[in-house]
């Protein structure tokens, strides 16, 4: 399918944006809602973009977005989220950080906090956190992914299994309707269920483009979360099955 330069152009803002929306999009480009709705229906069908109710959210079917896109994507949303769930961790704590770019932003909401042991298997950040003179730093073993600064594999679980934190902060690929958090990778869904076991509160940090995403590999469900953190409200089916497990969910616009 050849796209037209609107078509391009609501093509970028999807994967900067994660999601786009159909009467955002008639203002910004000054046409009709049916055009939209003709534009978005065409780059669906071509396999670009995948409709949810009033927008569409890039198709990113079982192949993770690269580092950098995901970095960029959201920005607004992600520091939101991680200067909310930063305030909710207290000076004098130990926490585990996993791989992701919304728990970076996390890392870099925590540069003023005071005696905290932050154990993690995410290079980036404990590069963040180098800049916070009152936290002690514990950086996993384990095999490095080049592409993101990750470390995972058995010795990665293992050097978690050593641990017993006040707080894990988690982030996430994809989250489904059920309420089931999922990943591309199974070594790094093997570390996420050991951080899972290795604190005693769990917060997840996600903004609305993982809602509804495909990815194949279970890490855990909401159920095992005591807080969400994320930038806009969940479906309401789903806010009703957080409510009776006892899942808080935070809301933090940018």
């Amino acid at each position: 399918m050849a796209l037209s330069i609107r078509q391009n152009e609501i093509l970028d803002l999807a994967r900067s944006e994660g999601r786009v929306l159909v009467e955002d999009l008639a203002q910004r480009f000054e046409v009709t809602l049916q055009t939209i709705r003709r534009d978005l229906g065409e780059m669906a069908e071509a396999g670009l973009l995948d409709r949810v109710h009033g927008g569409a959210v890039p198709r990113a079917g079982a192949v993770n977005l690269g580092y950098e896109s995901r970095r960029r994507m959201n920005a607004e949303a992600k520091a939101a989220i991680g200067a909310a769930c930063a305030a909710t961790i207290p000076d004098n704590s130990s926490l585990i950080l996993n791989l992701g770019t919304t728990t970076e932003a996390v890392a870099r909401a925590l540069v003023h906090h005071q005696n905290l042991t932050v154990v993690t298997n995410n290079m980036n950040v404990a590069n963040i956190l180098l800049a916070n003179p009152g936290c002690e730093i514990m950086v996993a073993g384990g095999a490095l992914r080049r592409s993101d600064g990750g470390l995972v594999g058995e010795l990665t679980t293992q050097f978690f299994e050593q641990f017993k934190v006040d707080y894990a902060v988690i982030g996430t690929s994809a989250l489904d309707i059920d309420g089931d958090l999922l990943d591309f990778d199974l070594a790094e869904v093997r570390v996420s269920r050991a951080i899972l076991r290795q604190a005693r509160r769990a917060f997840l940090v996600t903004d609305h483009s993982k809602l509804g995403r495909p990815a194949p590999a279970r890490i855990a469900s909401l159920s095992e979360i005591d807080t969400v953190f994320t930038d806009q409200p969940l479906p309401r089916a789903l806010a009703a099955r957080c409510a009776d497990w006892g899942t808080t969910v935070r809301l933090c616009p940018p």
